[in-house]
């Protein structure tokens, strides 16, 4: 009897210990599921997250944009934000091109640079670069995998979004690699953006003015106070000359706590000129002088003079990096500069008939724009291709376009966001009584500009970084 009572015994045993192995399968497999096999899905999660960038009324405060929240998920992923060296920018606009300019100088003298920036203009992978090349399909892939359970993880009780999953696995790509620096910029704002949990080498803070007033505020000091939240005790500050009030904003807070603010222009010897030679065609060239670096007669790589004052910034803040102990020679800075390159800031993506794109998506922008091309770009009429955001200074963007467009057509980018074309027009005519049309999307709006212009005119579209992302696909060679 004992015999029987103990065979039926183990019999419960073995059939407790196949259940328990049947539910681990089961597991398993259900785990199995949720890591991605192909890089298509990983980035279909992606773009599943809540996107502010999309949103049509974003409030902009600690529940939405959580610095906890980011650095919950940034532990759990061992923190890798804390294993490269940094510099931040933030601005209103000039980031992405000073961010580029400087990332080609350090990696001209020999470093592995990482660079994050953000939004892209045709591709996802263009935000996050390691010495000038994109982040791959399979390193994506890899690093998405190795995010889902922190992200599934957190997401119980909170909404991690696209940005701060994007920023996470810029900061993972960067540890993986190695990099011996890496360049992160902003998203919006700067107080309360997902890149504000690193402690930088040095600080850059680039033109200030607005934009995003619905979630920054509607005024100069508002905006100002929001980039000065990235400010890390201790740590070197370098600006550029601002609006007086943004300026008194940035000193303060620099002062309060004990961080050295530098201006170039001020503090640090600073000059640009325009001129026209038959090698470079129109361009600008600058002069930066400090206590350690000396740059004479550098031949800017981008049109207009705004970004002569973003190059002088980043050459600025390359000077700083010396004191950090990075050794910079600057015969190879130089060398880098020049091969620097950027998607979207005045780039012509036809030549017949010509059509420019830019990114401008504020007031400030489209005010440098028409300056610069009216400065650099022959044309006998130029026609405006033009479309933005609700959230936008629109009265501000339409003021500005006045002054160099013969010509405009409204239309609507792809974005969720988008103004109506009708209620853009509407505002133009108030502003000014020159020609316009509008259209429902590019195709069309493309089709009325060709139908205007000559040879030696201009089609320029800007407004929006959906706008001109749909306008180079548009003309990208298979």
């Amino acid at each position: 009897m004992a015999k029987i009572l103990k065979k039926t015994k183990k019999t419960k045993t073995n059939v407790r210990t196949k259940q328990a192995k049947k539910t681990a399968n089961k597991v398993a497999k259900v785990r199995a599921k949720k890591t991605f096999k192909k890089y298509s899905d990983a980035v279909k999660y992606l773009l599943e997250r809540t996107d502010y960038e999309k949103e049509k009324h974003l409030s902009y405060n600690v529940t939405k944009f959580n610095l906890n929240r980011m650095e919950r998920l940034l532990s759990l992923l061992g923190n890798p934000h804390k294993k490269t060296r940094t510099v931040h920018i933030a601005g209103t606009k000039g980031k992405g091109s000073t961010a580029t300019m400087l990332a080609k100088m350090l990696e001209a003298n020999n470093y592995k640079v990482g660079l994050y920036t953000s939004p892209h203009v045709t591709h996802l992978h263009e935000r996050i670069m390691v010495n000038s090349s994109m982040i791959t399909e399979e390193e994506i892939l890899n690093l998405v995998n190795r995010i889902y359970k922190p992200v599934e993880k957190l997401s119980k009780t909170e909404d991690i979004t696209f940005f701060e999953i994007m920023t996470a696995l810029a900061f993972m790509h960067f540890a993986d690699v190695k990099t011996d620096i890496s360049i992160i910029e902003t998203g919006m704002g700067g107080r309360l953006d997902s890149t504000n949990l690193i402690k930088p080498e040095v600080i850059g803070i680039t033109n200030i003015s607005i934009d995003h007033s619905h979630q920054l505020g509607n005024t100069i000091e508002s905006i100002a106070k929001e980039k000065a939240g990235i400010f890390k005790q201790g740590v070197p500050i370098v600006t550029i000359k601002q609006h007086p009030k943004a300026m008194t904003v940035l000193k303060t807070h620099a002062n309060a706590i004990k961080a050295p603010l530098s201006v170039t222009g001020q503090d640090i010897s600073f000059s640009y000129r325009f001129e026209n030679s038959r090698e470079y065609g129109p361009h600008n060239r600058i002069c930066l002088t400090t206590q350690t670096s000396r740059f004479e007669h550098l031949r800017v790589p981008l049109h207009g003079k705004h970004q002569a004052v973003n190059c002088g910034l980043a050459l600025a803040l390359l000077d700083k990096l010396k004191s950090s102990g990075y050794k910079i020679d600057n015969e190879k800075a130089a060398v880098g500069l020049n091969k620097v390159y950027l998607a979207g800031r005045m780039e012509m993506i036809c030549d017949d008939p010509r059509i420019m794109i830019d990114g401008a998506h504020n007031a400030a922008s489209i005010e440098a724009l028409i300056h610069a091309i009216g400065q650099n770009i022959p044309y006998d009429s130029m026609v405006i291709i033009f479309g933005c955001n609700n959230d936008k200074d629109i009265k501000g963007m339409l003021l500005q376009l006045q002054y160099g467009a013969d010509k405009v057509i409204f239309t609507r980018s792809c974005s969720a966001k988008a103004a109506s074309p009708e209620d853009l027009a509407d505002m133009y005519s108030e502003i000014c009584d020159k020609m316009y049309q509008t259209s429902s999307n590019l195709g069309e709006a493309l089709r009325l500009a060709k139908s205007a212009v000559g040879k030696e005119d201009l089609i320029c579209i800007t407004g929006s970084f959906y706008l001109i992302g749909e306008a180079k696909k548009r003309f990208q060679k298979p």
